[in-house]
């Protein structure tokens, strides 16, 4: 919620104080509330995880990989290092291994050094068989999850295509049908009407061994509003095949995973073989496994990058007999990754998870962060823009509590209860209003206070002579002559910050990309190609000479390899 926002609560809640409202007036006033508040609280959840990743410190570990000839078998055996073997004698030794994670060089070599000339054997085969269940038919938040990573749909695209399906689409032959049900739910409840359809459909084109007998039984640990069935075909019976010439390329892909998905939760789970095999020397362990799809199930209609099988057929020929020996030992640099930038998928699980906002709300939230320059997109990752941070953090001085996670999860459920006739909605409109009111009250009066000068420069304006000043504009900071409008010249402006470029000496100033994500680059570009995410600093680094980059509260070198890191001064 911004201000706007707010203040436009206020007057809605100023005239329903004291006055009936309707069941569906009331629905309609939630989803405005919920979309307000939730489009703050989004702003803020990006903005921590941000932060989170800008104070990430990178921690070095290392892999170790064997490769193995295995009897006569010319395919080799690829095995992972494990850990150590408990040193206890006795039976329990084996059954007991404890992880060890290689944290630097120095322990790797020594671990290899330990194997060296060292005999393997194979300690254990373990099979087994493990069922994947079918997935539940979409509700909103899933449809415009799995959309945007299999189909690259943003959720305001997603939504707007499912309802034009849902409104409908002249079928050739068939007239106009609504292809599926209301998109905006979120119970996975099926019809008993649709659920005996549905079966009979896989029974005839897929066998009735994939066909589950009984419905699926959903168990759900929050609140849902079960008024509309879950997002289905209207039809089973209209397969994509059936209606692909009616729609549009993007309509129709969206329709097909949607009719796959429903046909999926309807059928049997697919079933794996399993197999791990255990490889020891000395006090080490290895360990390789594999797995087999034996019955397929849901993944005849309904397969993604998650349900491939690793089958690796050597492991089914090895047996605790086989003469086992060590072709290489290969050890492999890693660093830890800072937790990964949120998606518009992404960040609708984490707000449905977090039991904030309605099945309606999400894609216009998301919308209105990038339209209004709060949140750049870039890749599908979503980046808090400059404009965005102070919104964010207005929003979290002015309104602490609206913008707090707990409180507007907390709000929901009130909200809910009002639905269910178990609150009374005035009563919550007593508690709330008042400290809203203050809040706006304050907040109205400490932006009117605020003034952004014009900050006059040393460039000249060479149309006029006079000094250009620093203005603000929807993109930021630029240079415009102070003779406007006689005088109409602009510059990009980049802030320099005081470091010299590494590689040529020139200043390091701020920049952005086209959607707006900060970064430091030279100002010599493109001559020079110079560029860093983090803030260097004029430190460098004592091991490698490298520069030092602000990291939270700590500096760390900018080369990872090196791994160097301090704590930052307080005056830096």
């Amino acid at each position: 919620m911004n201000l706007v926002d707010a203040q436009q609560a206020r007057r809605i809640l100023d005239r329903m104080v004291g006055y009936s409202i309707s069941p569906l007036l009331w629905e309609k006033v939630k989803r405005g509330l919920s979309a307000g508040r939730v489009q703050s609280v989004a702003l803020r959840v990006i903005a921590d995880r941000e932060a989170e990743i800008e104070a990430f410190i990178p921690k070095e570990y290392w892999t170790l990989e064997a490769s193995f000839k295995v009897d006569n078998h010319k395919k080799e055996l690829i095995s992972k290092f494990h850990g150590c073997i408990s040193r206890e004698s006795g039976a329990s030794a084996n059954k007991t291994p404890q992880k060890m994670e290689i944290g630097s060089e120095e322990e790797l070599n020594r671990i290899l050094a330990d194997l060296k000339g060292a005999r393997y054997k194979v300690s254990e085969i373990k099979t087994g068989e493990w069922n994947k269940k079918p997935p539940l038919p979409f509700i909103t938040s899933t449809l415009q999850q799995e959309s945007a990573k299999t189909l690259n749909f943003t959720t305001l695209k997603t939504m707007r295509i499912a309802q034009q399906l849902y409104e409908g689409i002249t079928v050739k032959g068939r007239g106009m049908i609504g292809l599926i049900t209301y998109l905006r739910t979120d119970s996975t409840r099926i019809s008993d009407e649709a659920d005996a359809s549905c079966r009979d459909y896989i029974a005839e084109h897929f066998g009735k061994e994939n066909m589950i007998e009984d419905g699926i039984a959903v168990k759900s640990n929050r609140k849902i509003q079960d008024a509309h069935e879950a997002i289905r075909p209207t039809y089973v019976d209209l397969s994509p095949s059936v209606v692909k010439d009616s729609l549009s390329r993007d309509q129709f892909r969206l329709y097909q995973l949607i009719w796959k998905r429903f046909l999926a939760s309807r059928m049997h789970s697919a079933k794996y073989e399993t197999i791990s095999v255990k490889i020891d020397a000395k006090n080490y362990r290895f360990t390789s496994s594999g797995s087999k799809i034996v019955f397929r199930g849901f993944l005849n209609v309904y397969q993604t990058d998650d349900d491939k099988e690793d089958n690796n057929s050597i492991l089914g020929r090895i047996k605790e007999t086989s003469k086992i020996k060590a072709l290489n030992l290969e050890g492999s640099q890693h660093f830890t990754q800072p937790p990964a930038h949120y998606t518009e998928a992404s960040l609708v699980k984490t707000l449905e998870e977090q039991g904030i906002g309605r099945p309606s709300t999400y894609a216009p939230i998301i919308s209105t962060l990038i339209s209004r320059r709060y949140v750049a997109k870039e890749n599908k990752n979503l980046y808090m823009a400059d404009l965005g941070d102070i919104v964010n953090e207005i929003m979290n001085q002015a309104f602490p509590s609206i913008v707090d996670i707990n409180f507007t999860a907390t709000m929901e459920a009130l909200l809910d209860g009002v639905a269910e006739g178990a609150v009374e909605w005035k009563t919550i409109v007593r508690n709330f209003y008042p400290d809203l009111e203050e809040a706006v009250s304050k907040a109205g009066k400490a932006l009117e206070k605020i003034t952004i000068e014009d900050e006059v420069t040393d460039i000249i304006c060479e149309h006029c002579g006079k000094n250009m000043v620093i203005k603000y504009g929807p993109h930021g900071k630029f240079l415009a002559c102070p003779g406007f409008p006689d005088c109409r010249n602009t510059k990009p402006y980049f802030e320099k910050i005081g470091v010299a470029c590494p590689k040529c000496g020139a200043d390091i100033v701020i920049k952005k990309t086209q959607k707006g994500r900060r970064y430091y680059g030279c100002e010599k570009y493109p001559e020079c190609d110079m560029m860093m995410w983090q803030r260097p600093t004029n430190e460098k680094c004592p091991d490698c000479g490298a520069l030092l980059l602000e990291k939270g509260s700590k500096l760390v070198c900018a080369d990872e390899k090196c791994g160097f890191q301090k704590a930052k001064e307080k005056n830096n």
